[in-house]
């Protein structure tokens, strides 16, 4: 057994101690299995971190993917000066995080402008029939105050789809007289109604 007194350390006693920064290093010169161990070193804390920012599991697990990609790809970046591995790799995991949940966000406003362009405007059935009945109980007391010779005409030319010959030759009246009584009929029921001109 060696001895740990004054003389040279033998390597078998000195336990290397490589560091993740020192892994992420050795992975930038393509070293794989380097890499593999600064995956298995720092992919739980990018996976929390994903997770704190998404609160889904499967986005999560998949940014947790792109991120540990990302770190496979631009190791030769890799500064130490400015920062560990560790803390390149969680802000990297926390951007991406981010940008996911904008990117989520951003779809769903772009299916809902879809979805309200292409649905019908919902309407209020009941306040539709209400107005209706209100309007043709109206034009009905409108019509009710005409003279019986302006509301026969109106009613024949407009209810009943008859031209003014049709409603002239039924009334046995001339054209002309027709035209004026439905002319005069349409007048007043404009202003009974308030229709503006």
């Amino acid at each position: 057994m060696a001895t740990a007194s004054r003389g040279a350390p033998d390597e078998a006693d000195v336990a290397p101690t490589t560091s993740v920064d020192d892994l992420l290093e050795r992975a930038a010169g393509g070293d794989q299995q380097a890499f593999a161990q600064v995956y298995d070193a720092l992919s739980s804390g990018v996976f929390g971190t994903c997770l704190a920012v998404l609160r889904d599991r499967d986005h999560a697990a998949e940014v947790t993917q792109e991120v540990m990609l990302e770190l496979w790809r631009t190791a030769p970046r890799f500064d130490r000066l400015r920062g560990s591995a560790r803390t390149w790799a969680l802000t990297l995991a926390h951007r991406r995080a981010v940008d996911r949940v904008r990117s989520v966000q951003a779809e769903r406003a772009r299916d809902q402008r879809v979805m309200d362009t292409h649905l019908e405007r919902p309407f209020d059935v009941v306040a539709e029939e209400v107005e209706g009945t209100m309007d043709r109980a109206r034009v009905r007391q409108c019509l009710g105050g005409l003279t019986p010779t302006q509301h026969e005409a109106v009613v024949l030319a407009y209810y009943g789809g008859r031209t003014y010959r049709e409603v002239a030759d039924h009334l046995a009246t001339p054209v002309a007289t027709v035209k004026t009584r439905i002319r005069d009929g349409l007048i007043r029921l404009r202003d009974c109604l308030g229709v503006e001109r």
